[in-house]
């Protein structure tokens, strides 16, 4: 009788983990190939999001509209905005990727910032009237954080094809493009290190919902 009773709780053993490691493996699978999460650490993209947010970003494989000037991206920073080793060693890695698996810890490498200028576009900052100007024309841009300037920093960047010029929208806390304008690449970020876009907020549950982070009224005009 007790044996059974010990060969049946192995089997609930033996069942449970099987389950979590299926589990596991198809969480994988769907963030390999279609949905990732994200913490955003940082106060970079306020007011759309928030230190301690945790998004899910939809993969640009799985995104069948291109990138367009004012979309949100989430890109992977290494060998322009990220250096290309971390120093931490190899546990500090260790337990730096089970926290990023989990949402738990930012991804140092991985960045999320607005589009202003994408291959052929002239960027330049300031109009007489403060504004960033592209081909020509006054950027309209609600998004920026309420009593931010467009940009403090002066510059003057045509962006090659292939390339992007990411800025985040609390532009007075940001690192961005501006920050490695004497840097080589010169904070232009290719197109293909994109990752895809914010989809939703999964946390903190008072900020649970979707995300509008595609272009729709802020091209210039």
């Amino acid at each position: 009788m007790a044996r059974t009773e010990r060969q049946s709780r192995l089997r609930g053993w033996r069942s449970a983990v099987v389950a979590v490691v299926l589990a596991l493996v198809v969480w994988g699978v769907v963030r390999a190939a279609l949905l990732d999460v994200f913490y955003i650490p940082s106060a970079s993209m306020e007011p759309l999001l928030e230190p301690g947010d945790r998004i899910a970003v939809v993969r640009s494989f799985a995104d069948q509209e291109p990138i367009r000037r004012g979309d949100v991206v989430v890109f992977d920073g290494r060998g322009s905005f990220a250096p290309l080793n971390s120093g931490r060693g190899w546990a500090g890695d260790l337990v730096q990727g089970i926290g990023e698996w989990f949402g738990l810890l930012p991804n140092d490498t991985v960045y999320v910032k607005r589009v202003v200028g994408v291959g052929g576009d002239h960027v330049r900052c300031c109009t007489a009237a403060g504004k960033l100007e592209v081909n020509g024309q006054p950027l309209d841009e609600p998004y920026v954080y309420p009593g931010d300037a467009p940009s403090a920093q002066p510059f003057d960047v045509v962006v090659p094809a292939g390339r992007l010029w990411l800025l985040g929208d609390h532009r007075s806390v940001s690192a961005d493009s501006r920050s490695l304008l004497g840097a080589p690449g010169g904070g232009l970020v290719r197109a293909d290190k994109v990752i895809g876009r914010p989809v939703a907020i999964l946390w903190p549950l008072d900020r649970l919902g979707g995300l509008t982070t595609h272009a729709t009224e802020q091209d210039t005009h």
